[in-house]
């Protein structure tokens, strides 16, 4: 199977009324589809996301899930649309396969919440997969706010659609190291730090920015990527800050210039003069 370029937007005409006139305008509208993840040679998970970078997507993914450690766990990775299917395949080395046999019987438990769950049971069930973030880095403020102000240089999809969300990934010395888009927060994280890990980079990424809120699902996305820092553009729910603190994550959301650090403030600096450490050898 092979990776197959899709559309990632399409045109669509409306009717705009304003000051008692009427225009018929047009304007791009993102594409959602469903991908089905296998893994395993079973089906695991059904995501609604914007096609692109689906085998990045599927490593991000299953990353987080805690399917996969490092990249030599997976054997390929495969991505058809034969008769529209949309189906992304992950193959397991054997080994890998036998350790990941408890999460690959539940099938997604940690991306697909059920109704009634309560806090304590999500941080109880992520805290399995997950592993404190080491505290290894200070980040000056404009270094970080620098970061956020460049974010709209990663959104082309955005330009056009005005409806897609964007994960973009810094390293130790705040160099931007991947970037995706989608029209779920969730997927482009994952598609982002999919790329990073499919490089085997992952031990230089360090700090995530997003376009969106920030829950605990995408804490947890991070987590497992060993980044030491999340910021978002709107502020985080409760549980997000609760799961962040238990695995000594930096949770912050910028906005209109302001920094609000909720969790992790040791890792932020006043000014340039603060030390970064330079990258993990």
């Amino acid at each position: 199977m092979t990776e197959i370029a899709q559309p990632t937007h399409v045109m669509a005409t409306y009717a705009e009324y304003a000051e008692d006139r009427r225009k018929d305008r047009s304007q791009a509208l993102i594409t959602e589809e469903p991908l089905s993840i296998r893994v395993a040679g079973s089906p695991y998970s059904v995501v609604m996301r914007t096609p692109g970078d689906e085998n990045a997507h599927v490593a991000g993914f299953c990353l987080a899930e805690g399917l996969v450690d490092h990249p030599e766990d997976i054997v390929t990775i495969s991505f058809c649309t034969e008769d529209q299917t949309n189906v992304a395949t992950l193959t397991l080395t054997e080994e890998r396969r036998i350790q990941a046999a408890g999460l690959l019987e539940r099938k997604g438990f940690v991306s697909q919440t059920s109704c009634g769950i309560c806090g304590k049971e999500v941080i109880e069930d992520i805290a399995r997969v997950l592993v404190p973030v080491k505290a290894a880095t200070v980040f000056p403020i404009s270094r970080i706010m620098a970061g956020v102000e460049q974010l709209p240089d990663y959104q082309p999809l955005y330009r056009k659609s005005r409806s897609s969300h964007a994960a973009v990934i810094f390293s130790h010395s705040m160099e931007p190291m991947a970037a995706a888009e989608d029209v779920g927060r969730h997927n482009a994280l994952d598609k982002a730090i999919g790329k990073v890990f499919m490089l085997n980079q992952m031990k230089n990424a360090c700090l995530a920015i997003m376009s969106s809120r920030l829950s605990y699902e995408l804490v947890q996305k991070a987590g497992r990527a060993g980044l030491e820092m999340l910021v978002g553009i709107s502020r985080p729910t409760a549980l997000a800050v609760d799961l962040a603190r238990s695995v000594n994550m930096t949770l912050a959301c910028a906005k209109d210039g302001r920094l609000m650090v909720f969790c992790g403030d040791h890792r932020i600096g006043q000014s340039e003069s603060r030390d970064i450490p330079a990258e993990k050898s």
